[in-house]
């Protein structure tokens, strides 16, 4: 074999510069850029060289052949003419990775096994013995790229992914690979500060890349130095001595690197699960003595150096996860820059963000934007210097330099997020008067007043609660994002309210049972009163509160009607209107939901009112409990879904269609002179006129809605039905 061979190093795209810039100083020759890689030629030295030092590829591949192929057999042909001999014993294993297709073949799997049956016949013994498939750690790995007809045929020198440092075991929910985070850093200035000295600091260090990736460029360290198999171990082209001569070379480096007194770099973690974790990476690198992680909020981030040192401050703030919380990060971004700005004046920050929108909510200019792919993710990394000018507000003279007392105020609000600000703080003088006045601490302050601005603010307490109204399609949804995030930096200075006490939900058209699927976990529960009762409402883990602030009116209603009477509430949810019956002298409640979450809920409801005895709770669906019970109650509420397609009930339910079957059979049971109140929310509901014919109906809904719902009439419909 030749000792100058052509090579192609993979990585992610968007990295195929920074990759360029670092294989020519590796060695590599006559370097281009491909898509997602790079090739060029170089020795067996270099071939290592760049497996050991290669911080940012993927991939070494070594390439053997290059031939044009017509169809299966002409590629057969192409991986037959290469004398295998040189490469794999007849008892070896291989394992053989395909790419591309044309040239009629369209199926990498196809592709694969002709490009084994090719390397297996070629070297068959006379005895037939012949090379085994192994997937995992085969003696030789090969790679073949079809493209336009033309086949590249290739050994893979890295074996596993050189991504793959082999520190990192344990990692989060959303892992950063080493390579990209190792480019941010490059990117970012890193190896210029850390020869100059200075410290690093990452926010948001969930289980520690880049705090292991910086310490070990600090350092001196090969990144693969600690792997023990490579693509080429069991290569018969291998050549052990020039491996060696380096290897040595980067253990001798590495020593004296680890020697030197250390940087400061730290890490601090919001989340207490991920410290342990984060450090045992740490100590797996050989990093201990140079990082430092501990558990710390964002709000809070100050990193304080031992010598007054500035540095890099480093962050990938983590992605949404459900619908709704890329808005809720607004705040995350809001307090980051804030930190910024007000504790790491001189610093340079490196932010990958697959959300550039949210990156301006630091209110902070980037003076540098590249473009990255985490895996399938189109990200920006933004590069920013924290000094006055970089500012997008503040009332500093950014002509002097800051000193050290100065106050930095934090980003104003937008245009739009100004209007918006104006709008709540118009409601909140008046809806806020009201709601005092009446008692009330749990209303709704905003409902898409301007349709620009599709929310609806909800107060609970001292907490806010937000929904986003999915924007129609006919709405730009660049511009529906940037507005949406507007109205969430402007909801805690118009309220006066800290960030931590608003949550945000995304509310779209709900089919089935999804409004009342279980979007979080966190099983925090508020206590809010309402009239003479206390109330437990979650503002986190599902789509609704376990309070529906519109129907306020019909449950006060209820309370004042109750009295000696039996009560029976269908379709109850948390048992809200049940609680003030029983309240207010009910002789009995019985309340029915084929829910046993709810029915749970609804029994801590009254648990918390000391009404749990005598209170019947009944698990079911409500048209086969109506059909079989034989009870008689004086007051009836019925508050169904629009839709319902339970895997408990049979069937489903449709408002429209079964209403006039649910209402008979609710009529059924009402003691004569009793009342049935009947509701629902479904914007284009029609109530069956034949009803007026067997019953008195009256249309109350107007008398079922308070201040807060007076601008969304359409929120509810209700109706007294009495028998005639």
């Amino acid at each position: 074999m030749t000792d100058r061979h052509e090579l192609i190093l993979t990585c992610p795209k968007g990295l195929e510069g920074l990759l360029l810039d670092e294989a020519v100083g590796l060695g590599l020759e006559e370097a281009r850029e491909q898509t997602a890689a790079i090739r060029g030629m170089g020795s067996m030295e270099v071939a290592y060289r760049l497996c050991l030092w290669s911080r940012l590829a993927n991939r070494v591949l070594l390439v053997l052949h290059r031939f044009a192929t017509t169809d299966a057999e002409t590629l057969y042909d192409g991986v037959r003419a290469v004398d295998w001999a040189e490469h794999l014993l007849p008892s070896g294993s291989l394992a053989v990775e395909f790419s591309g297709h044309g040239s009629g073949i369209d199926n990498s799997h196809f592709g694969a096994l002709k490009v084994k049956d090719a390397i297996v016949d070629g070297l068959r013994t006379a005895s037939g013995e012949r090379p085994s498939v192994d997937k995992l750690n085969p003696d030789v790995r090969v790679h073949l790229r079809l493209d336009r007809g033309q086949a590249v045929l290739s050994l893979d020198l890295s074996g596993h992914s050189l991504h793959q440092r082999g520190y990192r075991l344990q990692q989060g929910a959303a892992p950063l690979k080493e390579n990209l985070a190792a480019a941010v850093l490059i990117r970012a200035g890193w190896p210029r500060i850390a020869a100059e000295g200075g410290a690093l600091a990452d926010p948001m260090c969930g289980v520690g890349t880049f705090l292991v990736e910086a310490a070990m460029m600090a350092a001196d360290i090969a990144p693969n130095l600690k792997r023990e198999r490579w693509g080429f171990s069991a290569w018969l082209g291998h050549v052990p001595a020039i491996w060696t001569r380096l290897l040595e070379q980067a253990q001798l480096r590495a020593r004296e690197g680890l020697s030197k007194p250390p940087l400061w770099i730290r890490g601090y973690e919001a989340d207490p699960r991920l410290i342990q974790p984060a450090r045992n990476n740490v100590e797996r690198a050989g990093l201990g003595h140079w990082i430092r992680i501990y558990q710390g909020d964002v709000a809070t981030f100050e990193p304080r150096t031992d010598q007054n040192q500035k540095g890099l401050v480093v962050c990938n703030p983590p992605y949404g996860e459900r619908l709704g919380d890329e808005a809720s990060l607004v705040y995350l971004y809001q307090n980051l820059g804030e930190r910024l700005r007000q504790a790491c004046l001189g610093w340079e920050a490196a932010v990958l963000t697959s959300a550039p929108e949210l990156g301006k909510r630091m209110g902070i200019r980037s003076h540098k934007q590249y473009a990255f792919w985490n895996g399938a993710l189109a990200c920006k990394l933004l590069l920013i210097k924290v000094v006055p000018e970089q500012f997008v507000t503040g009332q500093r003279n950014a002509s002097r330099p800051a000193d050290a007392d100065d106050v930095v105020e934090p980003a104003r609000l937008s245009e739009g997020g100004q209007m918006f600000a104006n709008r709540l703080q118009k409601n909140l003088r008046q809806l806020g008067k009201w709601a005092r006045k009446q008692g009330i601490e749990c209303y709704r302050l905003y409902d898409a007043d301007m349709p620009e601005y599709a929310l609806a603010v909800d107060i609970y307490g001292d907490w806010v609660h937000v929904q986003e109204y999915a924007p129609p399609r006919s709405v730009d949804p660049d511009k529906a994002q940037t507005r949406l995030l507007d109205a969430l930096a402007a909801i805690p200075p118009a309220l006066g309210i800290g960030r931590d006490r608003v949550v945000i939900k995304r509310r779209e058209r709900q089919s089935g049972t999804r409004q009342y699927e279980r979007q979080a976990s966190e099983g925090a529960f508020l206590e809010v009163k309402e009239g003479d009762v206390r109330l437990l409402v979650n503002l986190t883990d599902y789509l609704d509160t376990g309070l529906f602030l519109d129907h306020r009116p019909m449950r006060l209603r209820i309370a004042r009607e109750v009295a000696g009477k039996r009560f029976l509430n269908l379709f109850c949810y948390t048992a809200t209107a049940t609680v003030h019956a029983a309240k207010a002298g009910a002789r009995s409640t019985t309340s029915v939901d084929l829910s046993k979450t709810y029915l749970d809920w609804a029994r801590r409801n009254l648990a918390l009112n000391g009404l749990s005895e005598r209170q019947r709770l009944e698990q079911g669906d409500v048209m086969a409990w109506l059909e079989a019970d034989r009870g008689e109650y004086d007051l009836i509420f019925i508050d169904p879904p629009t839709f319902s397609n339970s895997k408990r009930m049979e069937g489903v339910f449709d408002i429209q269609r079964d209403h006039v079957a649910l209402l008979d059979l609710a009529m059924a049971r009402l003691a004569a002179g009793g009342t049935l109140y009947f509701s629902n929310n479904f914007r284009k509901f029609v109530l069956d006129a034949g009803l007026s014919e067997r019953y008195a109906v009256e249309d109350i809904s107007a008398a079922t809605l308070d201040e807060d719902f007076r601008r969304n009439p359409k929120i509810h419909r209700a109706w007294k039905i009495q028998a005639r």
